[in-house]
């Protein structure tokens, strides 16, 4: 069993005085903190740092294509890319007010500026489209705040990793705080970061979200998941995003 514990241009008001950064407490120390990369075999990590080798491509290609169609297209709105900008999500929406993650700002940007449906989570579609963001912030770190704006949603993922839950009572910190590192069945515990993810897994032998790895974990401990995409999973994604801050964004990253 195997258990995990994670407009574009605009992530909210950066510059307004209520955006102040708060400085929430971790078990692991900033200093200690790496990716789950580092607990894959060497070929593993070999395989996902060759784009012509690592099967997530695929996917970001199939993005790049997305990204032209429509008319406006995404790219005609953003012709200077979109370097840098996965590394701040999920971010708050002064639309919606409410906390969003990446998926979430493809789907708004869709339904605002195209005129076209929302994807659903988990499809092809969506998940090329993300996977091409996230590519072009691939090597540059994670850089995720909180604010007064996201405190409830960051205290929210927070008691969602740190409750115990399901038939084996377990909690997501008890792995990934506690025995991160131990090994589990023939794996080795990761930290939990979600820095990779979109990702190839090769349990899958597929593409998936970091919320299908959320879903799973849940149903690993015999918890009932939450549905992909809800406002749980994203405040979960949120408090890991917090947690890997200073970690490479790694997708499309490969991962057991």
């Amino acid at each position: 069993m195997r258990l995990l514990a994670a407009c574009f241009l605009f992530v909210g008001a950066a510059c307004s005085p209520e955006t102040t950064q708060l400085e929430p407490d971790f078990t692991i120390e900033a200093s200690q903190r790496v990716s789950g990369s580092n607990f894959l075999t060497p070929e593993t990590v070999a395989q996902q740092n060759d784009d012509f080798e690592n099967p997530g491509y695929l996917w970001v290609e199939r993005g790049a294509d997305l990204f032209e169609q429509g008319e406006p297209s995404c790219a005609g709105c953003h012709e200077n890319g979109l370097e840098g900008v996965a590394t701040h999500y999920p971010a708050f929406d002064t639309g919606t007010q409410t906390l969003i993650n990446l998926e979430g700002r493809i789907n708004l940007c869709r339904t605002r500026h195209q005129g076209l449906t929302s994807l659903p989570y988990e499809s092809d579609e969506l998940l090329s489209l993300t996977a091409f963001v996230a590519e072009q912030s691939r090597g540059l770190p994670i850089s995720v705040e909180v604010t007064p704006q996201t405190q409830s949603a960051f205290e929210s993922g927070a008691n969602y990793f740190m409750t115990r839950r399901g038939q084996l009572n377990l909690a997501c910190t008890q792995c990934h705080d506690d025995n991160w590192g131990k090994q589990l069945r023939g794996d080795t515990i990761s930290q939990g970061h979600g820095n990779g993810f979109p990702a190839y897994r090769f349990e899958w032998e597929d593409f998936g979200s970091l919320h299908r790895r959320l879903h799973d974990c849940d149903t690993g401990v015999r918890a009932a998941p939450m549905e992909l995409g809800s406002q749980t999973y994203i405040d979960l994604e949120f408090y890991l995003a917090v947690r890997a801050s200073g970690l490479e964004l790694e997708s499309p990253g490969i991962r057991r």
